[in-house]
């Protein structure tokens, strides 16, 4: 008997999400057959031996017996109070339990935020390149993801003057990843002040994906951006899964601040949509007390001698070492996007380059162009692994690069 095969919402033609796409498919074929493939897609801690503190394991485990009920549809009260406390301390002062909603990740939080404000073919300032989740977040809730370009040429530093130029009738808001995935640039304070005056002029809403905050190196600074936004609503995203290293606890949180009372509409569809799912996980919500009060390991791992601190430095010292590669040396979080140089491949495309450097030296690699960027000369890599695997991997990129240039 013949059926018709069942059509897929229309809508998800507009979303990519290639971090997980074919390229780690084909991985977990070849991982069945039985090869060792490192994987250097994913900015996933503990896939590479990090742990969450213990103290946060403690904190769930001696609440467990309060954990088995829905708790309230924003949060545990102190997980939300902890958030609150953290930002006063940056210096955001205007902020109470009130203004923070907890997620099962930021990701979630992400969706309800974004299907709470737009409408179809609303408009959201989105950098390129950016965490593709937020493209995709934007075209399933019906809008339109408009980007602004962080060129390579400029550090991967925005142009205020371009998202001026960018806005119009139908924008709702601006995205910034700071420190950024994929690239690890920092923004310094003058660029988001000047940014932050756009949104105040066009009143638009900053959405301010801050997951990375802590995870810098050098003497760089994070600029926390709701301190610099006063006349405009601000969402500040943040969680567990990184700083923390607890990327399964699925727990992350937005804190609003800035200018609420013309927001009022808003932030009440942001609490009806999390009353619909009913909670977030509460198990995990009990470890935010934990770490954001407590001592800030990631510190011990990003100063001089610590692991991430060495894998990085093993990544500068790979694409120094290599006759195909560049790179903007990445300032925060875990991840590099090295470029492969034009003149010595003029007709380089990275999703090629990918599929041969997985089925040849089984190392997996995220394509530049998974992350809403026109060139395809770049490529990222998690920064994860420690210093010898990671020199590993840059002399198996090598051998690949090799054999494409003869």
């Amino acid at each position: 008997m013949h059926t018709n095969s069942i059509q897929t919402n229309h809508i998800l033609e507009g979303v990519r999400y290639e971090i997980r796409g074919e390229l780690a498919h084909r991985a977990m074929e070849l991982e069945r057959q039985g090869y060792e493939i490192i994987s250097l897609n994913i900015g996933n801690p503990g896939l590479f031996g990090y742990r969450t503190p213990e103290t946060m394991r403690l904190a769930m485990i001696e609440n467990l017996s309060q954990s088995e009920a829905y708790c309230h549809q924003k949060g545990i009260f102190p997980a939300r109070e902890a958030v609150v406390m953290q930002q006063q301390d940056r210096g955001v002062m205007d902020i109470t339990a009130e203004d923070v909603f907890m997620g099962n990740g930021v990701s979630e939080c992400i969706d309800f935020t974004l299907r709470a404000l737009l409408n179809s073919g609303d408009e959201l300032l989105v950098p390129s390149p950016d965490y593709p989740l937020w493209s995709a977040a934007v075209a399933l809730n019906h809008g339109k993801p408009v980007y602004y370009n962080c060129l390579p040429e400029t550090g991967f530093q925005p142009d205020p003057d371009e998202i001026r130029r960018l806005i119009t009738p139908r924008t709702r808001g601006i995205v910034l990843i700071n420190p950024n995935n994929p690239t690890g640039s920092v923004y310094d304070r003058d660029l988001l002040e000047e940014i932050a005056r756009v949104a105040e002029e066009q009143q638009i809403i900053v959405f301010a994906d801050e997951i990375y905050d802590q995870m810098l190196y050098g003497d760089v600074e994070h600029v926390p951006m709701a301190t610099l936004v006063h006349d405009t609503l601000c969402a500040t995203y943040n969680g567990l899964s990184k700083i923390y290293r607890a990327c399964g606890y699925r727990v992350g949180w937005v804190a609003f601040s800035g200018e609420r009372e013309n927001a009022a509409d808003y932030l009440h569809a942001v609490e009806l949509l999390t009353s619909l799912r009913l909670c977030a996980n509460v198990p995990g919500q009990w470890a935010v007390q934990t770490a954001l009060g407590g001592y800030q390991s990631v510190r011990k791992l990003t100063e001089p001698g610590g692991r991430l601190y060495q894998s990085r430095q093993a990544v500068i010292d790979g694409v120094k070492a290599s006759k195909y590669l560049d790179l903007q040396v990445p300032d925060g979080a875990m991840y590099a996007f090295p470029r492969v140089r034009a003149d010595l491949f003029p007709d380089f495309h990275d999703q090629r380059f990918a599929l041969e450097l997985l089925e040849k030296k089984h190392v997996l690699i995220a394509p530049g162009g998974s992350f809403n960027v026109p060139y395809r000369d770049h490529f990222r890599i998690t920064t994860l692994p420690d210093e010898r695997e990671m020199a590993t991997v840059f002399e198996r990129m090598e051998d690949v690069l090799d054999s494409l240039a003869t």
